[in-house]
């Protein structure tokens, strides 16, 4: 793919969620993503699970046993050339298989080498295992989410991949940027606790003025304001209302021909359950999409809740080509979107160990070294 990293150099240690996804982000953009799969992982074709693993689109795949000495030395030819490592191991994993970042950065000086974990490189939980749901709770996020008698689980998107992932790509970008310009390298440490922590900056500016609560389901957008909630409609569908600022809420409520006399002021919580009931009772009398043709073209910030199905088929994502792909296999498309550098379709996820010999022969490995490599297990 064409793209604004097009000719940076960048190798990933296959794992699950925010380091491929963080690999994928850097490919869309048009970085040469090489992954590392293990060995005893390679099959020599696709199953459903690696053609649907989109996290791998439009990247190559080498096959390394990498506790394999002939197979830790092929990583680091790879090292030598790259602009960036990805791994999302735990720590001191990678220090112990000998790709760590002493070893990895003697290899190669101006190399970025990101690392992506739950709790980062230290601190007292560091060795512990976990999952998005731990990280989050620990940063007090997921806390802050759900109704009012039990926290409830943003699937795994705010730790795995906004304060993973996403967190990583930035960081990555950030330290190739001093790389180039310093020939320097770095280590660049996304922990998923202190992304999930940043992603609430702004709650905590509002908790210091005193204008968010710890309570669910109590503040104004955590669905406790009845402008700021999801409604049931008549067909058993929801639509989202988002209308914050008084113009929207005007427009709102003409929208549901509510008299604006007749209920509390916007700012008045004590009014907030009369005013929610009123939203409830109207907005039930209709199907979710007959309200969203209704407030079309209104600033009243009423949406339609669409399943993951239906969003492809909307008119506005299918315009803007907000997913790609069949019927049978839709994705999420390339974002975001650049005016000169621009991204084309990615190519389809490859499988474990697809690419092993294109990479090696581009490293400059003979046909007999390769078969040599292949014989003792050191590449597949």
């Amino acid at each position: 793919m064409a793209g604004p990293l097009d000719g940076v150099a960048v190798v990933e240690f296959a794992g699950l969620g925010p380091a491929p996804f963080c690999g994928m982000v850097l490919a869309d953009m048009g970085a040469d993503v090489i992954r590392i799969d293990r060995a005893a992982e390679v099959v020599g074709k696709h199953t459903s699970a690696t053609r649907h693993d989109f996290h791998n689109r439009g990247k190559r795949s080498i096959g390394i046993d990498l506790k394999n000495e002939d197979g830790s030395a092929v990583v680091l030819d790879l090292i030598e050339r790259a602009d960036v490592l990805i791994e999302g191991f735990r720590p001191g994993v990678a220090e112990r298989l000998a790709v760590g970042p002493a070893q990895c950065l003697a290899r190669n000086p101006a190399l970025v080498f990101g690392r992506v974990t739950g709790w980062g490189q230290d601190g007292p939980y560091a060795a512990s295992a976990g999952h998005d749901i731990d990280y989050i709770a620990l940063s007090g996020a997921l806390a802050a989410i759900g109704p009012v008698d039990r926290p409830l689980p943003p699937l795994n998107l705010v730790g795995d991949f906004g304060g993973g992932g996403m967190l990583l790509a930035v960081g990555v970008l950030a330290a190739l940027i001093s790389a180039r310009e310093s020939g320097v390298g770095q280590i660049v440490d996304a922990a998923m606790v202190d992304g999930s922590a940043l992603l609430t900056t702004s709650i905590h500016g509002l908790i210091a003025e005193g204008a968010w609560t710890t309570e669910r389901d109590a503040n104004f957008l955590d669905g406790g304001a009845p402008f700021y909630s999801i409604y049931r409609t008549s067909d058993g569908r929801y639509v989202a209302v988002g209308a914050i600022e008084p113009q929207f809420f005007a427009a709102l409520l003409a929208g549901l021909d509510i008299d604006a006399d007749s209920i509390s002021p916007q700012s008045d919580r004590t009014g907030w359950p009369e005013m929610r009931r009123r939203f409830s009772e109207i907005l039930g009398r209709r199907t979710r999409d007959e309200w969203e043709k209704h407030f079309m073209g209104h600033d009243a910030c009423v949406a339609p809740v669409l399943t993951m199905s239906e969003a492809p088929e909307h008119s506005h994502n299918k315009e803007r080509g907000t997913f790609i792909g069949g019927p049978d296999a839709v994705q999420p498309a390339p974002a975001p979107r650049f005016s000169s550098t621009t991204t084309g379709t990615p190519l389809d996820p490859s499988y474990p160990g697809r690419d092993t010999e294109q990479v090696l022969v581009a490293l400059g490995y003979s046909s007999e070294r390769i078969g040599m490599l292949r014989k003792f297990g050191a590449v597949a």
